[in-house]
Parts: C-alpha cells; structure tokens; sequence
C-alpha cells in the first residue's frame, strides 16, 4: 500500500493506548477494504476539551464528540492545482477524542479495540464523502461502517 497516514498525539499518554503502528496498520486495512489506495490523510488524537472547543468551532455545538473529520476539499475548484492521477488522492483529517472512545465502549458494552476501529471506518468514510442524518442503525452510512468492521475483526 501506498497510503500516507499521518498520526499525531497531543498526550504522550494516547501514543501508549494507540500506538501509531497499529493505527496505521488499522487504517490501511480499513482503506484496503474501500479499494482506496495512495491517499493521504492526518489523525489527531485529542482530549475532550480540544475536540469540544473544535466541534463548537465548526459545527456549532458546544459539546465533546468521538470524531470530527475534515474532508480536504468539497470542491475540486478550491485549489490552484490538483495533484496527477499518479499522485495521491488527499482525503483530509480525522480528529477523535479518546475519552470519547471510552465513553462508547461503556454506553455500548463493546471493547476498546473494537470502538477504536469502528470510529476510523466512521471517519474514513466521512472523508470519502458518506453521510448520515442520524445514528439510527438503518442509516446506510452506518451499515457499511458495521459491515467493514466485521469483515476486519474477522482477520
């Protein structure tokens, strides 16, 4: 694969709980199972104070949530330029919130690893131009991101 992930931690802490081998190895499999290959992409692992005053930033409300994704661009027009067809596909930046992560696998009774996977398809897909109204489970977004997800948690 030739895919660019690049991975930030604003604690040393979240580095510990998500190494970035196996967040890049996660993603990858992730990008594999959308037929996505040299893309680029960035995630951030922030506290829940960062993603709040984030979310309040950008989408107008004033509360922590598990993920924001920032596609790199709605609007092929918004560049100057655009890379070639041999250059990668720039997707944008996943923003997630650990103590967020924590807070499902509680609300949900679901492992941390399984949550951790669940929120990358969710951003990846966010970043690939899905969407959904709402977190009913008929959201077609969402039944993809269940779907992948069991296809990697079977590997």
């Amino acid at each position: 694969m030739n895919n660019t992930i690049d991975i930030q931690y604003n604690l040393e802490e979240y580095e510990k709980r998500l190494p970035y081998d196996i967040i890049e190895s996660k993603v990858n499999l992730i990008l594999d199972k959308l037929s996505q290959d040299e893309v680029e992409l960035s995630i951030t692992f922030v506290s829940d104070e960062e993603i709040q005053e984030l979310n309040k930033q950008w989408r107008d409300k004033d509360m922590p949530t598990d993920i924001l994704s920032f596609v790199q661009s709605d609007n092929i027009d918004d560049f100057d330029f655009w890379p070639d067809a041999d250059q990668s596909n720039i997707l944008g930046d996943m923003v997630i919130s650990i103590s967020a992560i924590e807070r499902n696998c509680e609300n949900f009774d679901v492992p941390f690893s399984q949550e951790v996977d669940r929120i990358l398809i969710h951003g990846i897909l966010h970043l690939l131009g899905h969407d959904h109204k709402s977190n009913d489970k008929s959201e077609p977004m969402l039944l993809l991101q269940e779907k992948i997800l069991s296809s990697i948690r079977e590997i």
